[in-house]
């Protein structure tokens, strides 16, 4: 396929002054491209900013535990560099803090409220979309790039995290933008582009670690197969490269290193306080082999099943099917497509190198997610997204290219079929949820595929054939149709996602799925959608509490949650001791709590003090004040030592001590569990509206 020249040729402006020709090159777009695309490409970017940016506040915090590490960005720059949970920088969340930086910049300009944290990851899921049709139209023409990028912003996982604050939406960004220079790479042969490369691969892993690269291998190898220079030349370029991204993620994980213990922040997540260890631990060989000391799970030994089973169904299944596999199969078919087509083809043939570059990105991820046996959420799958979306772009556009031939025809055909098939049982795992979009699907693909398959005037005017606009029209239908068809679950999905709060550390796209262990929102389903919960221990103060709240920055208060007060207390199970938190959502702290926890707080280094991060994030955003979280996010982090929480008290460092809360993860064990015992055992208690909170400076003990 030829390609589109990327170089602008001059054009006489169009309009009487410079304004006008400024618009009038906005609307018109590069040259040798149809009068429609850059139009096309206008709504498309218009409408996705309007999934991802309408009602965004309905989500509150979203995830209050990296809410909370912002707002400690935003008072100390010591754990702005660090990615501290807390401003007295006493423990790190348990990812590096790249994501983090964007919020904190945000916030730092537009004060902390629920649209300074969210608006950038929306910008960044925007910004995504725009480069990825950047990327596919390059090469293959403002089509297949509409639909690659319509693909990636209405996969529902997509529009899931880009609503969110988790770092998935920057590194899906990040991953995005190296495609792109790899590319570039590709089509140059510039070693610059390399550079760029690693370079952004490096702020992948200051982003979500090693994740960032599972496309690293399929980067290198599409440039060492495919890359224009000689053999010796790409190999020393790939060097080059791979420098860049040693510097690019070297330079913070130096100075973690390099740090003395004493002078930063507890490593969280890790065993040994070790940036090392973490990245190959807990956040690396441990995700694959389930070898996680610390790891996330359920009393009584049920282990974590959040993704379902292992193995290759794994992507398919209840609980992550209807994230992002509705057009996987669709395409699978289009990469087997394009290999076959370019069998023939010469080294460094682009539909060959394409389909290496984004058929490795897809094959690579999807076989790590589906086999990893340690902690997986369905979320996580938005990596795969922009790999389906340029395959499935650049697939359908080579192939109606080629529609003359029987092989295409019959490539098309089956690429919709299967995308309404499977569809079909998408949508029939909720089986109450417009049923009739299930029809809609199967109808508009029988007409596409037929229409594809048996009629051979697509394949361009010919003698005795219509031409002109009969054939522009006869050609339209299929692909409005495929569209329907290809689009019309994933679209419905999103929607229902843009339109319903999400909280807490698992949300989850699109409707509840019958049979699924995790229910929309987050986990879990059972008696209820776990949304933004009520307030715990009686009317709640807002979001922010007395400092960061409704009241003081006209922020809108949570609503109830469709499941009720049982599904918003999700503090409140186990013991009378329980605390705020949980990882079914945001929880809202009482008024009456905000008040005694602030209440002299400025006279101490930490507000509080509680087991694991994720009880103590919502007493942090309530106050403002940092609260130590014990144990790290779900208690079991060896941090601090009995002996050291000891200390802290003694040295009147820590005022309050609110109950641990047994509904979260881990609920604390080791060093978690015997400061808890010590604290019941040596001070009063004090229940505030169901919460129970012990005074740390009060010297009557507990006889």
């Amino acid at each position: 396929m030829t390609a589109i020249s990327a170089r602008p040729h001059h054009r006489p402006p169009d309009g009487p002054g410079p304004q006008g020709s400024r618009a009038a090159r906005l609307l018109r777009g590069r040259p040798g491209d149809p009068a429609w695309a850059r139009p096309a490409l206008l709504v498309l970017l218009a409408a996705t900013a309007v999934l991802y940016l309408a009602g965004l506040s309905r989500n509150g915090w979203a995830n209050d535990f990296y809410t909370a590490a912002v707002q400690a960005g935003t008072k100390s720059w010591k754990a702005f560099l660090f990615g501290s949970f807390d401003s007295a920088n006493f423990i790190t969340v348990d990812k590096t803090p790249a994501s983090l930086w964007v919020m904190e910049l945000s916030a730092r300009v537009f004060g902390l409220n629920y649209w300074s944290v969210l608006v950038p990851q929306a910008l960044e899921g925007l910004a995504a979309v725009g480069v990825l049709y950047a990327t596919v139209r390059r090469w293959f023409g403002p089509a297949a790039g509409l639909i690659a990028g319509a693909v990636l912003a209405v996969t529902p996982v997509a529009t899931l995290m880009f609503r969110y604050n988790n770092p998935d939406a920057l590194l899906v960004l990040v991953l995005v933008v190296g495609a792109y220079t790899t590319t570039r790479a590709l089509e140059s042969g510039q070693t610059r582009w390399l550079a760029v490369t690693g370079a952004l691969l490096g702020l992948g892993f200051l982003t979500k670690m090693l994740q960032a690269f599972l496309v690293l291998p399929v980067f290198a190898l599409t440039y060492l197969v495919a890359g224009p220079p000689r053999l010796g030349r790409r190999l020393w370029q790939l060097l080059v490269g791979g420098a860049a991204l040693l510097a690019g993620a070297g330079w913070w994980v130096a100075i973690v290193m390099l740090t003395p213990a004493a002078d930063r922040p507890y490593v969280g997540g890790s065993t040994t306080n070790s940036i090392l260890q973490l990245t190959f631990g807990y956040n690396g060989l441990g995700r694959l082999d389930g070898n996680e000391t610390g790891s996330v799970g359920f009393r009584g030994g049920a282990g974590p099943s959040f993704g379902g089973q292992a193995g290759l169904a794994r992507l398919f299944g209840l609980e992550m099917g209807g994230q992002v596999s509705w057009l996987i199969p669709a395409a699978l078919i289009a990469l087997a497509a394009l290999l076959w087509m370019s069998r023939r083809s010469p080294r460094t043939g682009r539909t060959r190198s394409t389909a290496l570059l984004w058929g490795g990105w897809l094959v690579a991820t999807g076989l790590v997610f589906s086999y990893m046996s340690g902690i997986i959420h369905p979320y996580y799958t938005v990596a795969l997204a922009p790999a389906v979306g340029a395959l499935t772009g650049i697939g359908a556009a080579v192939l109606w290219r080629d529609r003359h031939t029987w092989f295409a025809r019959v490539a098309m055909t089956a690429m919709v079929a299967v995308t309404a098939g499977w569809a079909w049982v998408l949508l029939g795992r909720s089986p109450d949820w417009y049923p009739w979009l299930r029809a809609a699907v199967v109808l508009a693909a029988l007409g596409s595929a037929a229409v594809i398959l048996l009629s051979p005037r697509l394949a361009g005017p010919r003698a005795g054939m219509p031409s002109g606009r009969a054939h522009a029209a006869l050609a339209a239908l299929p692909v409005s149709l495929a569209m329907i068809a290809g689009l019309g679950g994933p679209l419905a999905y999103s929607i229902s996602t843009a339109a319903t709060a999400h909280t807490g550390a698992l949300p989850s796209a699109g409707p509840a799925v019958v049979g699924a262990s995790g229910g929309p929102g987050g986990f879990p389903a059972a008696g209820g959608q776990s949304r933004l919960p009520g307030g715990i221990g009686g009317n709640p103060a807002g979001p922010g509490g007395a400092r960061t709240g409704s009241a003081r920055t006209g922020q809108p208060r949570f609503p109830s949650s469709p499941g009720g007060a049982t599904a918003g207390r999700a503090g409140t199970g186990g013991r009378a001791g329980a605390g705020p938190g949980g990882l079914g959502g945001s929880t809202q702290v009482s008024h009456a709590l905000t008040e005694l926890l602030s209440a002299g707080a400025s006279g101490y280094t930490w507000a509080a003090a509680t087991v694991g991060a994720e009880s103590a994030a919502p007493l942090q955003l309530a106050t403002g004040d940092p609260v130590l979280a014990i144990g790290g996010f779900n208690g079991t982090d060896p941090t601090p030592t009995l002996a050291q929480f000891e200390k802290l008290v003694s040295e009147h460092k820590i005022h309050y001590f609110v109950g641990q809360n047994q509904s979260s993860f881990g609920g604390g064990s080791g060093d978690a569990a015997r400061i808890s015992s010590w604290v019941e055992a040596h001070f009063t208690s004090h229940t505030i509206q169901g919460v129970t909170v012990y005074d740390l400076t009060s010297h009557a003990a507990r006889s």
